[in-house]
This record gives C-alpha cells, sequence and structure tokens, in this order.
C-alpha cells in the first residue's frame, strides 16, 4: 500500500522550500506551501512539517496564517516529523525555535512523533526544539552549513523511511 506523505512548509528565502522539495523527491511525497495549505493537507500517513526561525526565534510569516489548521487537525495517532532551518551561530539561544512551537502544537493535537536528529556537532547555545541530546526533528543551518544540508536531508530520510515504516 502506497502511503500519503505531505510535506507542509513555510519559506521566506528559499531554503525551507529547496529542503522541503528534495525530502518530498526523497520520499515521494508532495511538498505545500503552506499559505496554500487547507485543512485536507494535514490529513497524511506522514505529515512533515517545515519552517524556518526568524528574529528572535518566530515562526517564518506563512506559518501564522497555517497555524489555525495546525491547531485543528486532527493528529491523534498520525506519524508527525519536522524539520527547520536557522543560524546556529548569530542567533545559538533561539534556534530552530520555531520548529519547536511546531513540535509543541502537533503534539498537543495527538501526533506521534517521529524523526529526531541528534544535536550532536551544532554550534547553537539553546533551543526550543530540543529536547535532551536530540532536536525534536532535522536540524538545517543553510547561513553557515550550506554544505552540510543535502547529506543531512538524505541521512534524516532514510531514518524517516524506517521509523515511518515507508
Amino acid at each position: 500500500m502506497s502511503k500519503n506523505i505531505r510535506i507542509i512548509f513555510g519559506s521566506s528565502t528559499g531554503n525551507t522550500e529547496r529542503a522541503a522539495g528534495r525530502i518530498a523527491g526523497e520520499l515521494g511525497g508532495n511538498a505545500v506551501n503552506v499559505a496554500q495549505a487547507g485543512a485536507d493537507d494535514f490529513n497524511a500517513d506522514l505529515l512533515i512539517l517545515g519552517t524556518s526561525t526568524w528574529g528572535c526565534g518566530e515562526l517564518q510569516d506563512d506559518w501564522i496564517n497555517g497555524l489555525p489548521l495546525l491547531e485543528n487537525a486532527d493528529l491523534k495517532g498520525k506519524k508527525v516529523a519536522f524539520f527547520g532551518l536557522g543560524d546556529s551561530s548569530g542567533f545559538g539561544d533561539t534556534f530552530l525555535n520555531a520548529m519547536g512551537e511546531l513540535h509543541e502544537k502537533a503534539v498537543r493535537r495527538g501526533a506521534e512523533v517521529v524523526g529526531k536528529w541528534s544535536a550532536e556537532g551544532y554550534s547553537h547555545v539553546m533551543s526550543a526544539a530540543q529536547e535532551g541530546d536530540s532536536f525534536v526533528g532535522l536540524a538545517l543551518d543553510d547561513d553557515n552549513e550550506p554544505e552540510l544540508t543535502p547529506d543531512r536531508i538524505d541521512r534524516w530520510c532514510d531514518q524517516l523511511k524506517k521509523e515511518a515504516g515507508l
């Protein structure tokens, strides 16, 4: 049986959109900008939510209007993964906080989180997206480590295939 995989993202500079496209290509899913998303887009066998973090830890702008869709989604028992982009050096005290916010809202809706990612090797100070030694999802830093992004995405997608039974 083929799995319905949906990647919903918000992107201001194109980095998050490129990551979402690569993830969709690796997993055979559909990437949808949250600015064009509807309630049905949050109904998937594997839902992947992506955002960049702006300012002092804020969500990417398109998510402001998309949050009600997430907050009203029935995610009980659904597998949900997260990816985030941020600047671990310049904003090391709020690195990926927006991903942490999406995670918190999805968990409140009953999501079964998959795809946690090791925090080892990142230069941040703290993050609302970190639990213990792991981020709640894939951590990408295209500001300081763009050369690591393709490999990180590939390894994370392999991890998701196992964890989500794809």
